[in-house]
């Protein structure tokens, strides 16, 4: 499941079992090294759109959803260096701030909210000694715990908002299916050509071919600022292409010392 990518031990949370559980900031961002691609909501376009792609991706047109593409390489994130410092300066999807928590949908049947909060045990920060309790004495919510709570219900609501987005784009048949090919970025200009498979983007003349209707629906409802910056965003492919040719050469160089 994309909701549980990096996380190694999801368990729910516990007033409980997690009474004395204190979390411990860790800093770096090594759960997210092997992360080639997470998911994004369309409020992140425009920020995300500075230093990542934003493409569709999915099995087919109707499970595409939007993703930044962290790296051109399964299982790596080229935002992360070997200690696990993301690029300086590049914006980081919520997807990965929201790290250790994430809110999943309950098995059907079961009373109460359609999701639960949900931990990762295996998660380094987390013990009994170190860190910002989880649970007050009373067994009440920390501010920290809340302020985490209150950024999943936040996030969760941008979810349903760019699933709306994306009935939308499949509506008015905007997406197509876009195989890329790309070249690696080297010093000589003649680096490998990388082939990016099972992406779809928005057709730009179909875009400009809505009418007049919908096109106003879309400014109104914010959708056409989400397209736009997933196309402007696109002009980072190089940029990636760029980076992994640079880790590359980093990885010979210290194959040879």
């Amino acid at each position: 499941m994309a909701e549980v990518l990096f996380y190694e031990r999801p368990v729910p949370l516990n007033r409980n079992a997690h009474k004395d559980l204190r979390l411990k900031p860790i800093p770096n961002m090594k759960f997210a090294l092997d992360a080639h691609s997470v998911p994004l909501t369309g409020v992140e376009f425009a920020l995300a759109a500075r230093d990542m792609p934003i493409v569709f991706a999915g099995n087919d047109l109707a499970s595409a959803g939007p993703v930044a593409l962290l790296g051109l390489r399964q299982n790596e994130n080229l935002f992360v260096d070997a200690n696990g410092q993301w690029l300086p300066g590049a914006y980081v999807p919520a997807f990965v701030r929201r790290y250790p928590f994430v809110l999943a949908e309950k098995p059907a049947g079961q009373e109460g909210d359609d999701f639960a909060v949900f931990l990762d045990e295996g998660y380094e920060g987390f013990n009994a000694t170190e860190g910002d309790r989880l649970f007050n004495e009373d067994g009440s919510d920390t501010e920290m715990l809340s302020r985490a709570v209150g950024f999943l219900g936040e996030f969760q609501q941008h979810v349903a908002r760019t699933r709306w987005f994306m009935d939308q784009l499949r509506k008015h048949d905007l997406l197509e299916s876009r195989n890329i090919s790309m070249r690696k970025g080297t010093p000589d200009g003649q680096g490998q050509v990388i082939n990016l498979n099972g992406m779809f983007v928005v057709n730009e003349e179909k875009l400009r071919q809505l009418d007049e209707k919908t096109a106003q629906e879309f400014v109104r409802e914010g959708v056409l600022g989400w397209i736009y910056a997933h196309l402007i965003s696109m002009n980072n492919l190089d940029r990636l292409g760029q980076r992994l040719g640079e880790r590359e050469d980093g990885e010979v160089g210290a194959s040879r010392n």
